[in-house]
């Protein structure tokens, strides 16, 4: 890996509860609960288990008061900072506000009345609790789809500079901005405009990106290709998939960038000819048992005991089989031969000692 990180943008700092973005500050992992927010026991689980797994904001939606509500009782069993998702209902926001959310996600654009905006924006000013003005190329005012002609960057990026120069006029700079779309190249032209535009913190992602693989795609395609560019301060993986998954897929993209250690990476060759094990299987039963552990380590899967240790010489540890024969590298040097069933065992035993 190029020791040569991404120049990140220049952005105010903003705290969301005990998590700071922007100024430079790490890029936070956020995901969304797919739980019904009333139920705080399902909620508070599901989101221990996104703590576990990296995650470092959460974001739950606020469709009624009940759910309002139970932010006070769930802000009490977690550890990472919590934002409300706020829809059409600015009492929703309030209430939330009012039992502990960290962060108000609004669209100003539909929250109604300019004086209902007022009243959210004077209860987050009170406490001190950012606004994340979200806008998506689907919520397009009418008037800037008539003058763009459709959904454009430009109008994605005007939209969002309005909701923002409005809660400005009311005395409010305490912002971070979203705006997406589920195209990625629209995303990241409009990413690249509104960077040059404001210096508020900006959220990322692919909305609606879609299921498992295809949404990787396209979530790593073009959330990589704005952090590239030195854009962005905090990101959300949108899948349909569980939310665990949309934290370990940020992980790997920040990982890819050289913006942030995930513990252990765990590299392994495409499947070719040469390969005489149950390699996919192999690899996948090395990823279950280790991909959480909490060492800053490379592991290398290889399925050819040719070209495998070549290959894992990058790797703290790897492995390599074939014919019934195992061997297990570190550094590029083979270290151990063991046959072919021994060889998870073997690298366990070779993980404990490192």
């Amino acid at each position: 890996m190029s020791d040569k990180l991404p120049v990140r943008n220049k952005t105010k700092k903003i705290n969301i509860g005990s998590v700071t973005i922007g100024g430079g500050s790490p890029v936070a992992i956020q995901s969304m609960t797919n739980t019904s927010t009333e139920d705080v026991k399902e909620t508070v689980a599901q989101i221990l288990r996104l703590e576990k797994k990296g995650c470092e904001i959460i974001r739950a939606a606020v469709p009624t008061p009940d759910a309002a509500k139970a932010f006070k009782e769930i802000k009490r069993q977690i550890h990472i900072p919590i934002v409300a998702d706020i829809h059409f209902d600015y009492k929703l926001a309030i209430a939330a506000i009012e039992n502990g959310a960290d962060k108000i996600r609004i669209n100003p654009g539909n929250i109604g009345s300019p004086d209902r905006v007022k009243e959210v924006v004077s209860a987050c000013k009170e406490r001190n609790i950012p606004i994340r003005v979200g806008v998506n190329g689907g919520s397009l005012e009418r008037e800037i789809l008539e003058k763009y002609d459709g959904v454009t960057p430009e109008g994605i990026v005007e939209s969002a500079l309005k909701q923002c120069a409005y809660i400005e006029e009311l005395g409010y700079d305490n912002l971070v901005v979203s705006i997406k779309s589920s195209d990625v190249l629209m995303s990241i032209k409009s990413y690249e405009l509104i960077s040059k535009a404001v210096d508020y913190p900006l959220h990322v992602g692919i909305t609606e990106a879609g299921t498992l693989l295809s949404g990787t795609v396209k979530s790593s395609v073009g959330i990589g290709l704005i952090l590239a560019a030195g854009i962005g301060d905090t990101l959300r993986v949108s899948l349909t998939d569980d939310p665990e998954t949309e934290v370990y897929v940020a992980k790997q993209i920040l990982s890819s960038l050289g913006l942030k250690k995930t513990g252990v990476e765990i590299v392994s060759c495409p499947t070719c000819g040469r390969t005489k094990i149950d390699l996919i299987g192999l690899a996948n039963k090395v990823q279950e048992e280790f991909g959480d552990l909490d060492k800053n380590i490379r592991i290398a899967v290889m399925g050819c005991v040719v070209n495998g240790p070549g290959e894992a010489k990058e790797a703290d540890i790897g492995i390599a089989g074939g014919d019934g024969v195992g061997i297990v590298i570190k550094k590029g040097e083979v270290i151990r031969k063991v046959p072919e069933d021994e060889l998870l065992q073997a690298l366990r035993e070779e993980i404990i000692n490192l």
